[in-house]
């Protein structure tokens, strides 16, 4: 009885198409400047995420002087939360922006998680 081949995997592979270019990551600077350029929000949102921002900033630098090491999860878990307000505000607005963030996320935590770094913003 015959059975049925799969393609060879070593197949001549389809042409793809182009590159996909390596996604942006924002700093917290360039975050900042983004957000005050964007049109998908309004500007008393606008108002309203820096101060949650600065909140979460002081929060994170109150607790380096306090513990001299990295912040704990609830602080992450806040952080995580207010990026994907930010992210749920600019998908419909400003994808590309949504997109970026989403992509940087790790990248700015990364900052907030190093004192070091975080000193320098």
């Amino acid at each position: 009885m015959a059975r049925a081949v799969p393609p060879a995997a070593s197949a001549k592979p389809e042409a793809s198409g182009p590159k996909a270019s390596v996604a942006e990551t924002l700093d917290l600077g360039a975050l900042e400047q983004r957000l005050r350029e964007t049109r998908s929000i309004g500007l008393f949102t606008k108002l309203s995420l820096k101060n949650q921002v600065d909140d979460l900033l002081e929060k994170v630098r109150s607790y380096y002087r306090a513990q001299g090491k990295p912040p704990p999860t609830p602080l992450r878990q806040h952080y995580d939360g207010l990026l994907l307000k930010v992210i749920a505000l600019l998908q419909d607005g400003d994808p590309p922006l949504a997109a970026t963030i989403l992509s940087s996320r790790e990248a700015i935590w990364g900052i907030l998680a190093d004192p070091v770094k975080l000193s320098k913003t």
